[in-house]
């Protein structure tokens, strides 16, 4: 059974294959926030924002959730990345030449 993206009823996003799947498209998206927890637990557990659910659903009469994966994976590769910038360089000291 596919999964989907949901706000109370409403369907937000395609169908995808997994529930994981649909973990990466809403991190992806900027849905996911990090939440610390009372238990002994090293780092906080994702959860996603504004009382949005990840829920089992049909997909949509002509819908592929497999082909809606496959989509999301190549858009994911053609989108660009950003990356931190790259430290800046330390000019090597000119060198003096002594005077013979």
């Amino acid at each position: 059974m596919p999964y989907a993206l949901f706000s109370k009823e409403a369907k937000l996003s395609k169908a995808y294959p997994t529930e994981a799947d649909v973990w990466k498209v809403a991190r992806k998206s900027g849905l996911v926030v990090d939440v610390a927890t009372d238990d002994d637990k090293a780092a906080p557990r994702p959860v996603l924002d504004n009382d949005y659910e990840i829920r089992p659903c049909q997909a949509e009469p002509n819908e592929d959730p497999v082909k809606n994966k496959a989509d999301a994976e190549r858009e994911a590769r053609i989108e660009p990345q950003l990356s931190p910038p790259e430290p800046p360089q330390q000019e090597e000291p000119l060198r003096r030449r002594a005077h013979q």
